[in-house]
């Protein structure tokens, strides 16, 4: 898995430079919404390395190498776990930065529901992408996006009403609930995604 692993992040490196620039720019602007944006588009990543694997015919290739349908599969989430990890970390440090350098307040809470954000989209996007594959779940690319800005947007508002004097009691609940369904959806979503991955290979 981790040979599948380091392909992708070899196959993507280019537009993962890329991002990287684009997190730095986005976890540095005084937003929430940006703030969001920085870490949860990093779910993305996952359907790009899917996109080059499909157009490249990767799966014929995989078949006849020593990869379990379970390998192949658990290396798209490792990966796309990977990203949102290091993507949180690197705009958890700017933002960090940032505030002790300006008058900004650096909100953990708000990074920690980014990052739970983010799971639960990329649990809900990869089966899709493994039933429908890349070039026939355009719609399912139209779906992420909107999780995506949505996400962004539903954290985003919270982040100001927090900032606003509101009360952070419901900080906990949320996190608790978005923790709870991030664990749920990615034990359903992996089980589903080697199931669709299997019947496309069969």
């Amino acid at each position: 898995m981790k040979a599948l692993i380091i392909k992708d992040t070899y196959v993507i490196w280019r537009q993962m430079k890329y991002f990287l620039i684009l997190i730095l720019i986005f976890s540095a602007l005084p937003s929430g919404f940006n703030n969001a944006f920085a870490v949860i588009y990093t779910s993305m990543l996952p359907y790009t390395a899917l996109a080059y694997d499909e157009r490249s015919k990767w799966d014929q290739l995989a078949a006849m190498m020593p990869y379990s349908t379970r390998d192949v599969v658990l290396s798209k989430y490792v990966f796309g776990w990977l990203c949102i990890g290091g993507a949180a970390v690197l705009s958890g440090l700017l933002q960090a930065i940032i505030s002790l350098v300006i008058d900004r307040a650096f909100l953990p809470g708000t990074l920690a529901m980014s990052v739970l954000g983010a799971l639960c989209i990329l649990a809900i996007s990869l089966p899709l992408m493994f039933r429908l594959g890349v070039e026939r779940g355009r719609l399912g690319m139209f779906l992420i996006i909107f999780l995506v800005c949505g996400g962004a947007g539903a954290i985003a508002s919270i982040t100001e009403s927090a900032s606003n004097g509101a009360p952070f009691a419901f900080q906990g609940p949320i996190l608790v609930v978005l923790l709870i369904a991030a664990l749920v959806l990615t034990a359903v979503s992996v089980s589903l995604s080697m199931r669709f991955y299997a019947k496309r290979q069969s």
